[in-house]
């Protein structure tokens, strides 16, 4: 579960978060919708504790988080398989279950390469394979379909919503219709606030 109480930040001059409510119950799904640079983001980094709001408190009731940043954040020295398996036990007894993460997420040859060598669609989907493979209770998606062309994010939202066990999600879009395909309610940014 996951509560946000009037909380508020601002950068400068810059307002934006204005007492913003949130409640996310476990298993439930939101999408936080908005203009660019709105506060989607930020939001997202508070409730992961990333960022300190200037007023406010946050209640993350999860003993697994996963975030998915809108840049893939991978280890550079690490194949994708040694990403995915970070989560894990990072041992050898745990890499094929890191590889069939990678199957899913239709990176079926890229188990032995090294972030350099993947496009930027094949880092994010990487980076989707590291947050579903550590089983999250909640799931923080910031923009991360938008490396991908249209069948394949398709394919890929697919994937997540089938292995998502009950996950509460918190996912920061530009398109209504991923937030459908992953059954999540809307909450559209207004003065501050993302209200549904």
């Amino acid at each position: 579960m996951i509560e946000g109480r009037d909380l508020c930040l601002a950068f400068g001059e810059k307002t934006v978060l204005r007492g913003q409510e949130l409640t996310v119950p476990a298993h439930g799904r939101i999408a936080l919708m908005g203009p660019s640079g709105c506060g989607k983001t930020t939001l997202l980094r508070v409730l992961a504790g990333l960022q300190k709001p200037d007023s406010g408190s946050v209640r993350v009731d999860a003993a697994r988080l996963a975030f998915v940043f809108q840049e893939p954040r991978l280890l550079p020295w690490r194949t994708a398989a040694q990403n995915v398996n970070a989560v894990l036990s990072d041992t050898a007894a745990t890499l094929p279950e890191a590889e069939t993460w990678l199957r899913r997420l239709g990176l079926d040859e890229a188990g032995a390469l090294y972030p350099s060598e993947l496009s930027g669609g094949m880092q994010q989907r990487v980076s989707l394979a590291r947050a579903m493979a550590c089983r999250p209770e909640v799931l923080l998606l910031d923009e991360p379909f938008k490396a991908m062309d249209e069948a394949l994010r398709a394919q890929v939202i697919e994937t997540v919503a089938a292995h998502l066990d009950g996950a509460a999600v918190v996912l920061a879009t530009h398109s209504e219709a991923e937030a459908r395909a992953l059954d999540c309610k809307i909450y559209h940014y207004n003065n501050g606030r993302f209200e549904a």
